[in-house]
């Protein structure tokens, strides 16, 4: 996921998931913490548990580099919080609470399982579990699903949240969500048939939308006392624990929900007896405190900094809290064709031959905790990966003489200046804009570094089309990991011109190709996985052929397990820690 992005691989047994699902497959497992106890070793929490229990009690320790985008379910794209969130909300569906393969079952969460499709999956119905209760007692029903969904449509109140309930239901021509257009009826899109069914009608055939059920916006808001854009200063919970304090941009707390009923919830141990949630840390200050135990998990989830990477490496004791996960994501840089001369294919082509691939990657922390030079979109874990290097440079180092002959093409022979944009909180993506500057002055093209919130990155600065223009922000460091692990979780969102917005808030800041949407449009409705995922690599292929993206490295990353901590293992469908699974000594 833009790092928002941060769900990792789903192999092909998710691909069979979503046959048998298309076919009416309902089922549902405990999931638990499971998977076998592992030893306390380099990358143990990769296929274990690692200090495995069932005691209750204490308080987990969160910091973060900067704020979360939001913590509402239906105002927020951050990988990191897509994990979190499940600790005070139920989506429809989840993956399964375990490490390695066993983690790639999706099952019901607060659906009794997963969805029964039919108009050969054009519509999808769910039944919510009985007895499930919001935190004030009161009993969740399908229209507080309904409603959750529907306001997070709203991108003027919610301009963070994924797009895939906008454009794929089929909601009445003129509906603005529930805060503009409160009396439109929308049972063409959602049907709530009794309390307890909630019906989706799409536009076209879809097989995987268990997937899309499992994203935070399916959590339940009830409509009553909904504040909109400040409901993210006290979110009503649906899941084991509630929110007890918030203080926007410094910190928050949660407790245990009291009327979070285990008997209605196989997928959550809530062992801790609360959350405490610190934002806007410095991102070396955060690896101190986790070496030294003052604090539990690195929220963001993508590892510790460049300056502690030898120091956790070097340490034998160190490596042995360490795991080093591959993702099915890309750090890239997005090319903006708004922002001239970037407007003139030559000039981003420039770029793609200009800049070296090893500085991207030494900016990220090299090889091991970076990831592999990149020259395609999807990374090869993602099934419909095929290698291609249109702008090849064999030693990654950049082809300057080829770089000058397209800046000559592009009628700017001598260079031209552009802003690139990073997130502050980020040392990695300012090294990369640095990497930038330094590389491409060798051709006469001045990059100015420019720093933003990564708060607000997607919502106001990078993501929002008037601001890039305005502000000339020809060159955006961005991220994507799979929202799950196919060619459609991984490229629409970032591919489709149809997701941006001059509201803001996509992580899609320069692909404008027709040919493309409905290349997207074409592989969603084909139920031929070989042919489906060649169309993956086509979409792939034109995005590269008109050099809108330059793609850095396929990623790794070196995370530090707290060392007060039980339960630890990285869920590879989150490629991170799995927090809901988390517990204290």
């Amino acid at each position: 996921m833009n790092t928002r992005r941060m769900k990792s691989a789903i192999a092909a047994t998710a691909v069979l998931a979503v046959l048998l699902s298309a076919c009416g497959g309902n089922s549902n497992n405990n999931s638990g913490s499971s998977g076998g106890s592992a030893k306390a070793e380099f990358n143990a929490g990769l296929t274990g548990v690692v200090s495995p229990s069932d005691k209750k009690g204490g308080i987990v320790k969160f910091a973060d580099e900067s704020a979360p985008d939001s913590v509402d379910t239906g105002d927020t794209y951050y990988g990191s919080q897509w994990d979190m969130v499940r600790l005070y909300s139920r989506a429809l569906t989840m993956f399964t609470v375990a490490p390695g393969d066993a983690s790639k079952k999706l099952v019901g969460d607060l659906a009794e399982g997963l969805g029964t499709p039919s108009d050969s999956a054009k519509t999808w119905t769910y039944k919510i579990r009985k007895g499930v209760k919001f935190e004030d007692g009161t009993v969740i029903t399908s229209k507080d699903v309904k409603y959750g969904i529907s306001r997070s449509t709203d991108k003027g109140i919610f301009p963070d949240g994924p797009t895939y309930y906008d454009t794929m239901l089929n909601w009445p021509a003129g509906y603005k969500g529930p805060y503009k257009t409160p009396t439109m009826n929308t049972d063409s899109a959602i049907s709530t048939p009794d309390d307890n069914t909630i019906v989706f009608h799409l536009k076209a055939p879809f097989a995987g939308f268990d997937y899309l059920a499992m994203t935070p916006q399916t959590a339940p808001v009830p409509q009553k006392g909904d504040q909109g854009a400040k409901q993210k200063q006290h979110y009503i919970s649906s899941g084991p624990y509630m929110f007890a304090s918030y203080s926007d941009g410094k910190s928050y707390t949660l407790k245990r929900n009291p009327n979070w009923d285990p008997a209605t919830d196989p997928n959550r141990k809530a062992l801790p007896d609360g959350i405490d949630m610190q934002m806007n840390v410095d991102a070396e200050d955060i690896d101190n405190r986790l070496i030294s135990g003052d604090v539990d998990v690195a929220l963001a989830g993508t590892g510790v900094t460049a300056a502690s990477q030898s120091r956790v490496l070097s340490d034998p004791a160190l490596k042995a809290r360490a795991d080093n996960p591959t993702l099915s994501r890309l750090w890239y840089t997005s090319i903006n064709p708004t922002v001239p001369p970037f407007d003139n294919i030559e000039c981003r082509k420039a770029i793609e031959y200009a800049m070296d691939k090893t500085s991207y990657q030494t900016a990220f922390g090299g090889e091991f905790a970076g990831g592999a030079l990149a020259t395609t979109l999807m990374p090869p874990i993602v099934p419909g990966y095929k290698q291609f290097d249109l702008y090849s440079t064999p030693d990654g180092k950049g082809d300057l003489t080829k770089a000058k002959e397209s800046l000559t093409k592009c009628g700017q022979p001598n260079g031209f200046s552009t802003n690139i944009s990073y997130r502050n909180e980020r040392p990695k993506e300012k090294a990369t804009a640095e990497a930038f500057q330094q590389q491409l002055a060798k051709i006469g093209i001045k990059v100015t570094p420019k720093g933003f919130p990564k708060k607000d990155y997607f919502s106001t600065y990078a993501g929002n089309p008037p601001y890039v223009k305005k502000n000339g922000l020809g060159l955006v460091v961005n991220g994507w990991g799979a929202d799950w692990n196919d060619g459609f979780g991984f490229l629409s969102q970032i591919t489709d011109s149809r997701v941006i917005r001059d509201t803001g808030g996509s992580s899609n800041t320069s692909v404008r190709i027709p040919a493309v949407d409905k290349l997207l449009d074409q592989a969603q409705a084909e139920t031929d996985v070989a042919k489906r995922e060649a169309i993956w690599s086509q979409v792939d292929q034109m995005v590269m052929e008109q050099a809108v993206i330059y793609p850095g490295v396929y990623a790794k990353s070196l995370l530090l397990r707290g060392k007060n901590l039980t339960n630890v293992f990285v869920n590879p469908q989150l490629g991170m820690y799995d927090y809901l699974a988390l517990g204290k000594p």
